[in-house]
């Protein structure tokens, strides 16, 4: 969707195809970090996407056993918004399809689910896909798979993926929220347990952070147990944990951190999770493909007006992308392995390692992982053009 508005913001004709009649997938992710924001900043637009319901976090931390730790102050962040946002990806997506939509070369379909790529020879040509009104073709200068994790894209497009494994899942649910609940604490830690909680202002967005496999052994063990792990994390969830009265609301989210050797072939490109499957550490798998989406449009934009996009755009791309990809994967791998895993096992006493302490000492330390988290490695700006000087609503078709 980014890059769709991006591209035809450019001035290039863009077809995105949505196989689902809405966005409204749980799923999805919620965390909006400073440099996404700088992006919706550049194009010119953060004050009418401010005015969509969303929350704002301008410290984050943990609670490990009965310590709190502040791990990253964003207020100190070259940027012009100094926090993160919560909103749910669905209104994300509505907002960049309300705005792309004034664009005449921009084309949405929704309930268009692509089943198999045209080729010629080597190329992709196009795709085919499945719609209300019957199967259709579309012919493009460039297929871009932006289909996530389970790309259907890449996966008939033949790209090899390299897989750097995952020690965990994660159980998503949601939980009542009260206004005398504490305040936002992404991560709980206590002996055997981790749980996740988004504030979402009505309710609690949980993920419990479980070993890989594992939910079928917890349903074994049954509701009540599951409950009772809950409250163990979070107490003030005891009079409300009853709202979980079976196992349909609570949704097993398989964590894969994978990534394509190529990203590309002639007519083809993947980008987001399609191109490299994030872990749910520090939220930032919508980030990146955000970023990639502002990179692709960036170097492309030029090439697609003059109907010409090469190899050596696509490899340019993937030389851009593939090095902020594989720094956030090899710390998410880092996090998963060194720490989380080795909580879910353990039942000793749950302490704060002593460098993570330091964060309580000095608090200048919380500005690294802020820019970590809240800016990445090789944040991308906005360098296409607007085709319109002026309020485009004119255009619109």
């Amino acid at each position: 969707m980014m890059l769709g508005f991006l591209l035809a913001r450019a001035g290039v004709p863009v077809v995105v195809l949505e196989k689902h009649a809405d966005f409204f997938r749980d799923f999805r992710g919620d965390t909006i970090h400073p440099s996404t924001l700088e992006v919706i900043y550049e194009l010119g637009l953060i004050e009418e996407f401010l005015k969509r319901p969303h929350q704002e976090i301008r410290e984050v931390g943990g609670q490990i056993g009965d310590e709190f730790i502040p791990l990253a102050d964003l207020t100190h962040l070259p940027t012009h918004c100094k926090f993160l946002g919560f909103m749910p990806q669905w209104d994300f997506l509505d907002f960049i399809k309300e705005q792309a939509a004034r664009y005449p070369a921009f084309h949405l379909m929704m309930e268009a689910e692509v089943t198999e790529l045209v080729e010629e020879g080597n190329t992709v040509v196009g795709v085919k896909a499945t719609t209300v009104d019957g199967d259709m073709e579309v012919r493009a200068t460039l297929v871009v798979g932006a289909d996530g994790r389970s790309s259907i894209v890449r996966e008939h497009a033949g790209l090899q993926v390299e897989s750097l494994g995952a020690p965990i899942d994660v159980l998503w649910f949601r939980v009542s929220r009260k206004s005398s609940d504490p305040g936002q604490v992404l991560g709980r830690f206590v002996p055997g347990k981790i749980l996740v909680m988004l504030n979402r202002d009505e309710y609690w967005q949980c993920a419990f952070v479980i070993r890989k496999g594992a939910f079928d052994d917890i349903k074994l063990r049954g509701m009540e147990a599951f409950r009772a792990d809950v409250i163990s994390v979070a107490p003030f969830l005891k009079d409300r944990v009853h709202e979980l009265t079976d196992w349909e609301p609570i949704k097993l989210l398989t964590v894969l951190v994978d990534r394509l050797r190529k990203w590309y072939r002639p007519g083809l490109l993947c980008i987001g999770d399609a191109a490299h499957a994030m872990s749910p550490v520090g939220g930032v798998g919508i980030n990146l493909a955000i970023q990639d989406a502002v990179a692709t449009a960036n170097i492309l934009a030029r090439p697609f007006s003059e109907n010409y996009v090469s190899l050596s755009h696509l490899q340019k791309l993937q030389w851009r992308r593939e090095f902020p990809t594989r720094v956030t994967q090899w710390a998410q791998v880092q996090v998963q392995e060194r720490i989380l895993s080795t909580m879910l096992v353990s039942q000793q006493t749950v302490r704060a390692p002593w460098f993570l302490r330091l964060f309580r000492k000095f608090p200048i330390l919380r500005r690294i992982p802020a820019r970590l988290i809240g800016i990445g490695v090789r944040p991308e700006h906005l360098k296409t053009q607007d085709i319109f000087s002026t309020d485009c609503t004119d255009f619109t078709d």
